[in-house]
């Protein structure tokens, strides 16, 4: 890829950011005495997702894009197993915690039927909760987005196949980004918003962002060399699509491409020099955001059972108390769990074919 980076440090931190804020998006209606602005503000906190998906296909294309098409089908256990290996072990491990708070539950007589149904468990354990099997969240509610990821992984070799972006104009990529993002919008014609029904909606809002994300990446692959005019418009169309949003235009239409916009114009300035996205707090918030994102929804159910009287009313020093378990937590998942489990997954020898016979990709 004519030396490009395979990691851009201002993206990675604004995932982190976007960890966050799902987290104060959860506990926004527990902190006692939050200003009514401020819970309106973190109330939109789902829309992170929204960001995550467009990130995922753009870092995937990145990573993935060229090789896999080089390579050939040869390439594509070896994706997978990567991919695997990133999002499955820490995602059973908080289904593990889910089980054992579920058995706590049980054996005390309060077993929650509605939020642990041991018949989806299954379904939960092989991230295929979220494909139209089920009607609601449950167990780990945060996972069902890492369930649309795994469909999205599934399908990328695919894409690749179908569409070489480098042999795509510019204006037609940017027009292919546009027209997946509209069409998340006319699928979700009569959704409030896009956190509306997820069981329903949270495949086509995943894969209509990822493959968005991957045409974005293909933009900043031709742009980063002369980013400055580009990266004005990108942010041009962010902004452009929120006043749009504020004026009326619906969420699912306008904030995907806000957040497409946003993207954009972050990869095309991540090497700007200041640039206070690449300051090593914020990218190592960004290096345990996996952490954080799965472990808050169950360290949440669990702090409000073990030490909170009026889950409506949570003082401000419970609520930091919780934040700084959430971090702690997320520091220790991701050095003992996440990360010792991805090098062995991805240490496993995969078998190998004889041939690859005439199956490519190119």
């Amino acid at each position: 890829m004519n030396g490009a980076p395979t990691e851009l440090r201002a993206l990675t931190s604004a995932r982190g950011i976007a960890a966050w804020l799902v987290v104060l998006y959860h506990i926004r209606l527990t902190v006692a005495g939050l200003p009514e602005a401020w819970v309106r503000v973190f109330a939109k906190g789902y829309l992170a997702v929204d960001f995550f998906f467009l990130l995922s296909g753009f870092v995937i294309w990145l990573a993935w894009g060229e090789r896999l098409r080089e390579s050939g089908w040869r390439a594509v256990p070896r994706f997978w197993q990567k991919r695997v290996a990133r999002i499955w072990p820490l995602h059973l491990a908080m289904l593990a915690g889910a089980v054992a708070i579920a058995l706590v539950l049980a054996a005390s007589g309060r077993h929650d039927s509605l939020r642990f149904p041991v018949g989806e468990l299954p379904l939960h354990i092989f991230l295929l909760q979220n494909w139209g099997f089920t009607d609601r969240l449950s167990w780990n509610d945060p996972a069902w987005s890492i369930s649309c990821e795994l469909f999205a992984y599934l399908m990328f070799p695919l894409l690749v196949r179908a569409i070489d972006w480098r042999t795509v104009p510019s204006w037609l990529v940017a027009a292919a980004a546009a027209a997946f993002l509209i069409l998340l919008g006319a699928a979700m014609t009569e959704a409030p918003g896009l956190g509306y029904d997820i069981a329903r909606f949270g495949l086509v809002r995943c894969l209509c962002e990822f493959a968005a994300g991957t045409a974005l990446c293909a933009l900043w692959q031709r742009w980063r060399a002369a980013p400055v005019r580009p990266a004005i418009g990108a942010f041009a169309v962010a902004v452009l699509s929120v006043a749009g949003w504020l004026g009326g235009v619906p969420e699912p239409v306008a904030i995907p491409l806000a957040f497409a916009g946003l993207l954009l114009g972050l990869a095309l300035t991540s090497d700007a020099r200041g640039n206070p996205l690449a300051c090593a707090p914020l990218y190592y918030l960004g290096e345990i955001s996996y952490a954080t994102y799965l472990s808050h929804f169950l360290l949440f159910y669990v702090f409000k059972l073990a030490l909170v009287e009026d889950a409506r009313a949570i003082p401000p020093l419970l609520i930091a108390l919780y934040l700084a378990l959430v971090l702690g937590t997320s520091v220790a998942l991701y050095h003992l769990v996440e990360r010792p489990a991805q090098r062995w997954v991805n240490a496993l020898k995969l078998p190998r074919r004889p041939s690859p016979g005439r199956l490519r990709l190119g």
